[in-house]
């Protein structure tokens, strides 16, 4: 019997089958961290960008379930400083693939399939995911949640972007500056689908109190993690394993459970992504500038 969108949620959303090691990849040269199953050959992996002033160590619930579900999870632990080089977030993502497919892992039980390589990322590093898969073609998918804009334009590079994508918006700021859902969707070149994510904000999927959190800015979100992390490991694994029984995790047709379609105001006229970057920089130096 066919698995309902529901059930697939319901699945997913719980830990999978495999046993998880955590490594660091600065033992590779990268400052960082890789979360395997214990042991396979020829496995998937995706690497992870992280949002700005957040460690990678702020995802580890994240990293252990797709792990758990047989994906390798390399995140680097570099620019995370207050003013982050985007590009060089995403080269870095890069060079945890290329760590990950080029050495033996673990115990040596452990490999990586070069053709089933992922980039992923959240908040600043949702859009350094996207600005890796737009330089480089060997990677087969992204996942970019709760995407925030980058410079160079993440929504500008989507348009090169020939991997599948998988888009994640949380209900609470998708028409908010600081999120670059719509603009992604609008130029991705690839297959790709925005999921919004109920009650969901940018910054939900950010495990324990965040750096920022005396400011008042976000918290962690149960609800948008557990969701998110049903979609994404679907996603992959349908993407980079090719296991029809998670194709829906790459259908737009398709309803899950504690998600909802986009609502744009001007969906026959939607912006150049050009016109987005150019937008948004304009609103942030006029509020610099106090006018």
């Amino acid at each position: 019997m066919a698995q309902t969108p529901k059930s697939l949620v319901s699945k997913l959303s719980k830990r999978g089958p495999h046993k998880v090691l955590r490594g660091d990849l600065a033992l590779a040269g990268q400052p960082g961290v890789v979360y395997t199953p214990a042991e396979g050959f020829n496995l998937p992996a995706v690497a992870f960008g992280h949002d700005w002033m957040v460690s990678p160590d702020s995802y580890k619930g994240t990293f252990e379930h797709l792990a758990s579900w047989g994906i390798v999870v390399a995140a680097p632990g570099t620019e995370r400083g207050p003013v982050p080089s985007h590009l060089g977030l995403a080269a870095d993502l890069v060079t945890a693939l290329d760590i990950c497919t080029g050495v033996r892992l673990g115990p040596g039980r452990i490999s990586v399939q070069p053709e089933r390589i992922a980039v992923a990322g959240h908040g600043m590093g949702a859009g350094a995911a996207v600005l890796a898969a737009a330089q480089n073609t060997t990677i087969k998918a992204v996942a970019a949640l709760f995407p925030a804009p980058t410079s160079p334009s993440a929504a500008v590079a989507a348009g090169r972007v020939s991997a599948a994508g998988l888009i994640l918006a949380g209900a609470k700021d998708i028409d908010s500056l600081n999120n670059d859902g719509l603009a992604l969707d609008d130029a991705w070149r690839g297959q790709h689908l925005l999921r919004v994510v109920d009650k969901a904000s940018n910054s939900g999927l950010v495990e324990g109190r965040r750096l920022l959190g005396f400011l008042g800015i976000g918290g962690s979100e149960h609800h948008a993690q557990r969701v998110s992390r049903a979609l994404v490991t679907g996603f992959l694994l349908h993407r980079l394993t090719g296991d029809k029984s998670y194709a829906a995790f790459s259908d737009t047709e398709t309803h899950f459970p504690g998600t909802h379609p986009a609502v744009r105001e001007d969906a026959d006229h939607p912006l150049d992504p050009s016109d987005v970057a150019a937008h948004r920089a304009g609103t942030r130096a006029s509020r610099l500038l106090g006018s």
